[in-house]
């Protein structure tokens, strides 16, 4: 299979797409069931979905019991989705110049074949490890689908210029910039007043007080910016449409929309975790010299990735179980600020991306060895 399978509007994957979502996921009466390694076999009866909070289905109450290898990212005017073996990109492109007023564009999908490195690599399968491996191609597949969403937002002569050096660029200095202000910043500004705190407790107890502080304050600026709303919004879409499924309920915007736009796998709550478990991490490496704080925060980020991508595995896996949703509280709480309810229309684009992967994935063919490792972030 090539790199790029396809590229086909709403339109034309209904006409050739070999199997429809329902077929993967069921449709009411009997609804399918999660299968072996969480996704849907067709026949098996099962729950729509469970109340976050008991009561009546309110839009937005619903959560899955199950946990699906997929995951996604909202992207500009769209959102990507990932499985175990293929990703894709769904996007809604401008309405035409003589389009009615109030008219959407045509939803672009394109389909990926995924050569995961985690499947290639058994040493990138093993606990802790597997974590690392799972952010680096996260980030790698999110850089791309960022491309692919501004280039169908462009004439076709303009797109051409975004090329992936750009983004490669784009990703090292986001990264540059993520461990400098929120893990050399916060020791530095603790190692100013060193002196005056007379325990290492107190000092990496103040230096996460820290880093937990200014990484709340960047994601509360962000979620008041009006510019990322829509963003927000397919933000939403995502982990409605993937929710929605993981309960193997009908994938229809309107089944969709009655679903949480909160995910416990969601990648807001993973940083809070990163948070968390960086100060319990760095406790261990004691207090030294100012440029050996720096040396051991930097060296120690990929255990504290490694730690909380299993705590956020748990999390999902085990996600009905109180004690866990009292603990990812806080995280799914922080999902407020970058998650916004999504239209229909733009469930629409979520459930399109989903669907175009469905479409390569056979339910509960995937075995153990499959998928691990390749959990993947909401």
């Amino acid at each position: 299979m090539s790199d790029a399978v396809r590229e086909t509007s709403l339109a034309a994957r209904a006409e050739t797409a070999p199997q429809s979502s329902a077929e993967l996921v069921g449709s009411p009466g009997p609804v399918a069931a999660p299968g072996p390694g969480g996704l849907a076999q067709a026949g098996a009866e099962a729950p729509v979905g469970e109340l976050a909070a008991g009561g009546d289905a309110p839009v937005g109450g619903l959560t899955a019991r199950g946990d699906a290898p997929v995951g996604g990212q909202a992207v500009l005017e769209g959102v990507m989705m990932r499985g175990v073996r293929h990703w894709s990109v769904a996007v809604r492109k401008p309405a035409a110049e003589d389009a009615p007023t109030g008219a959407l564009g045509e939803i672009a999908v394109q389909e990926f074949e995924l050569r995961s490195r985690p499947r290639r690599r058994p040493v990138a399968r093993l606990p802790l490890v597997r974590g690392v491996f799972a952010l680096i191609e996260s980030l790698s597949l999110g850089m791309r689908a960022l491309n692919i969403a501004a280039s169908a937002q462009l004439p076709e002569e303009d797109a051409q210029a975004l090329s992936g050096g750009v983004w490669t660029v784009t990703l090292l200095i986001a990264m540059a910039f993520a461990v400098g202000v929120f893990f050399i910043l916060p020791v530095t500004l603790t190692n100013l007043v060193k002196h005056s705190l007379h325990s290492s407790v107190l000092f990496w107890i103040v230096e996460g007080v820290i880093r937990t502080a200014i990484f709340l304050a960047y994601m509360a600026l962000l979620g008041r910016a009006k510019d990322l709303r829509r963003v927000f919004q397919y933000h939403g879409a995502e982990h409605k449409v993937i929710s929605c499924y993981e309960a193997g309920d009908e994938l229809t915007p309107a089944r969709a929309a009655l679903y949480s736009r909160f995910h416990p796998r969601c990648g807001t709550s993973f940083l809070l975790v990163v948070m968390i478990v960086s100060i319990f991490v760095f406790a261990l490496a004691g207090v030294h010299a100012w440029w050996l704080l720096v040396v051991t925060r930097i060296v120690g980020i990929p255990i504290v990735i490694g730690i909380s991508f299993e705590l956020i595995r748990f999390a999902g896996r085990h996600r009905a179980n109180r004690w866990v949703q009292a603990v990812m509280f806080p995280g799914m709480q922080l999902q407020k600020l970058t998650t916004r309810e999504p239209e229909l229309d733009q469930l629409e684009v979520a459930i399109a991306a989903l669907e175009a992967v469905l479409a390569h994935e056979t339910p509960g063919e995937h075995s153990a060895t499959d998928l691990v490792g390749l959990e993947v972030v909401a």
